[in-house]
């Protein structure tokens, strides 16, 4: 089992950037590098929807095409962390944003959540 925690968000204004982080641990010795990662959110009154992925394998990064171009993905595996630098935001990036762990970035079976850190993008 994995455990994921979101940690970056907050009140931002319409054109400014934040960086959210996704730390993961289990047992002793544990890393990421078997997992693809993913990054969801959700707005308010909306489905959950995916963001953005970055591959177990090669380090391919995928992105909504909302996003694109103003978002990148990361992770450092050696830190059991995976990050989001979002820039240019605008108030429709607001909601609450998760990480989650799947076997590859295209499959269905993202098992592990974590429990969000919300986006809330306002003048």
């Amino acid at each position: 089992q994995v455990q994921l925690v979101e940690s970056g968000g907050g009140l931002v204004q319409p054109g400014g950037s934040l960086t959210l982080s996704c730390t993961a641990s289990a047992a002793s010795g544990f890393t990421l590098v078997n997992y693809a990662l993913g990054w969801f959110r959700q707005a308010p009154g909306k489905e959950r929807e995916g963001v953005s992925c970055i591959s177990n394998l090669d380090n391919m990064t995928y992105y909504a095409d909302s996003v694109k171009g103003r978002f990148t993905i990361s992770r450092n595996n050696a830190k059991n962390t995976l990050y989001l630098q979002m820039n240019s935001l605008k108030p429709e990036d607001t909601g609450v944003y998760y990480c989650a762990t799947a076997p590859v970035c295209d499959s269905d079976d993202f098992t592990s959540w974590g429990r969000g850190t919300r986006v809330t993008v306002s003048s």
